[in-house]
């Protein structure tokens, strides 16, 4: 593993309505936040937002691919969403490396998502694993 305490990577994504559909096909959260204009409109958020799952998917996609990279699992999560992430919004997700145990392949990491304006809309952090292949025989 070549992973480092302090050690940072990012990954960023615009959030679109496309991806919005293609999650709650997946998922089935249908959810009028993020399909009704007019209810979302009568609420806190004025606007239709995202499904929370793309933001932490972001993170998914960055543990698996950046940090520590292929072959990563979560151990354990803790997200806070302290702002709603909307359609259209840029949202940019960096792992910092708080603490990293070589000999278990397993780091800790202190995690935010911030939109284009620089506004945190997601903070935790995660404990991942880096597995090794088997040993073949």
């Amino acid at each position: 593993m070549d992973v480092s305490i302090g050690q940072t990577a990012t990954r960023e994504v615009v959030v679109t309505e496309d991806m919005v559909a293609a999650y709650a096909e997946v998922t089935g959260d249908r959810n009028p936040l993020h399909f009704d204009a007019e209810f979302a409109a009568g609420t806190r958020f004025e606007r239709l937002i995202a499904q929370g799952g793309i933001a932490t998917g972001l993170l998914h996609a960055l543990v698996a691919m950046d940090m520590p990279g292929p072959g990563s699992v979560f151990l354990n999560q803790s997200w806070n969403f302290p702002k709603p992430v909307y359609i259209g919004d840029t949202i940019t997700a960096t792992a910092t490396a708080t603490s990293v145990h070589e000999r278990r392949g397993i780091v800790r990491l202190g995690i935010v998502i911030e939109n284009q304006e620089g506004e945190a809309v997601l903070t935790g952090e995660a404990t991942v694993m880096q597995v090794e292949p088997l040993a073949s025989s």
